[in-house]
């Protein structure tokens, strides 16, 4: 015990006095990638300023986990989709809305604040996005397994849609 007393009153005179040694970080172990430093870029394939993706760990097109960030800008929605596995998710800033099924009624949609959190079942078709009448974009980070395999509820309409 006193020796504990020892070794700490000795490691807080040191970061008191600013003398501490620390170790720089091994970007091989611990990768940092600052909130200022994540790229945004517009979706592939979907309606311009409808939304942006930020990939930070892996790729849903590929076997094994990933972790994305999502910005939807308001006036837009998904259309009914499903994913051949689960997603879950953390809305990060802004406001999600979110609904389940086939039909698609964004007027049903329930609100999900900042702080919120949404688990996707595989398969179950869903929809969410932002409406119109709301002035700020949402970020959600998305992890799950890939690779994820779309598929829309009805294929012959558009895979995201304004509202």
């Amino acid at each position: 015990m006193q020796r504990r007393t020892f070794l700490l009153s000795s490691v807080l005179a040191a970061l008191a006095a600013g003398t501490a040694d620390a170790s720089p970080i091994d970007p091989t172990q611990t990768f940092v990638l600052q909130h200022n430093d994540i790229k945004f870029v517009p979706w592939e394939g979907l309606p311009p300023g409808s939304g942006e993706m930020a990939r930070l760990y892996g790729d849903f097109n590929e076997v094994g986990p990933y972790l994305v960030l999502m910005k939807w800008n308001p006036g837009w929605f998904s259309a009914p989709h499903s994913y051949a596995t689960d997603r879950i998710q953390m809305v990060l800033s802004g406001t999600w809305w979110v609904d389940s099924g086939a039909d698609f009624t964004p007027e049903m949609a329930v609100p999900v604040p900042a702080g919120g959190f949404v688990k996707r079942t595989a398969r179950a078709f869903h929809y969410d996005g932002v409406p119109a009448n709301i002035n700020e974009p949402v970020v959600v980070a998305v992890f799950g397994i890939g690779p994820v395999d779309i598929e829309l509820a009805d294929p012959h309409l558009p895979s995201w849609r304004r509202v």
